[in-house]
């Protein structure tokens, strides 16, 4: 097959990135010559760049804070980028730029993962109503008869993601009356990037619920960390960052990457 001209990583700032470390194991594994490259990119420079990467038919991934931004510029987007609103992998094809979203299916294997169990019925209480959210709700969307109830902040954010998810979210002020009965908990905050900060105490949290931070450490989030010690079933974000990983190579180049090589580049 045809390879891209150039593999990369769109984002600001991306030196933290583990996408490299897995994606060129998963390259070298497949014997695909190529390398994939982290690229910190300003808003500003995000359109000219765009421009160089065609010329080369590039594929690569989206992060923060680029990945509406990528969205609007796309010629071509599946059905799951555009009911998200976002896209985190692209690719050009006969010189126009298409757009995919892959974090929605990366959730959606973390989450199962977690659960041991099919989702069914599933009542997710979602921290959050940023970029990452929206990915969040297209997932349980397909889940029978599950809900979300979204505690966030910003109350216009918040609106406008239960509007735009009417058959499974709605907004809960509380956090507390949200959790009670929460089969799973998913922290789709920036907090918990700093080692001390937690976005919900644990003790609110009944033991047979499960959390998922979207965040990911060594090691896991000091929050992940914390639900651990007292007995529920808990997951940082490495989970879903890697099959996202996984399901993006698979839309470059048409095979399943190794995802075991994957997750030994990053122990």
């Amino acid at each position: 097959m045809e390879y891209p001209g150039r593999l990369v990583l769109l984002g600001n700032p991306v030196s933290h990135s583990l996408s490299p470390t897995f994606q060129n194991a998963a390259l070298r594994a497949a014997k695909i010559p190529l390398e994939y490259e982290a690229l910190e990119v300003s808003r500003s420079d995000l359109r000219p760049l765009l421009r160089d990467l065609k010329r080369v038919s590039a594929a690569g991934n989206v992060t923060i804070p680029h990945k509406f931004s990528v969205y609007e510029r796309c010629d071509q987007l599946t059905e799951l980028a555009a009911r998200v609103g976002a896209v985190n992998t692209f690719w050009f094809e006969a010189r126009r730029l298409h757009g995919d979203n892959t974090d929605v299916g990366g959730f959606d294997a973390a989450a199962r993962a977690l659960l041991g169990a099919d989702p069914s019925g599933a009542r997710v209480v979602l921290l959050g109503a940023g970029g990452a959210a929206a990915a969040i709700l297209a997932a349980v969307e397909a889940w029978a008869d599950a809900t979300v109830s979204i505690v966030a902040r910003n109350a216009t954010r918040a609106d406008a993601l239960a509007r735009r998810f009417p058959d499974v979210a709605r907004i809960e002020t509380s956090a507390k009356r949200a959790v009670a009965d929460a089969t799973l908990i998913v922290n789709a905050t920036p907090v918990g990037q700093r080692e001390d900060e937690q976005p919900l105490d644990v003790s609110m949290i009944s033991r047979s619920t499960a959390v998922m931070d979207l965040v990911y450490a060594r090691g896991g989030t000091s929050w992940i960390r914390a639900a651990r010690t007292r007995g529920n079933r808990a997951a940082d974000g490495l989970t879903m960052l890697l099959e996202q990983g996984a399901l993006s190579f698979q839309r470059w180049f048409g095979i399943e990457p190794d995802r075991e090589a994957m997750r030994r580049s990053l122990q």
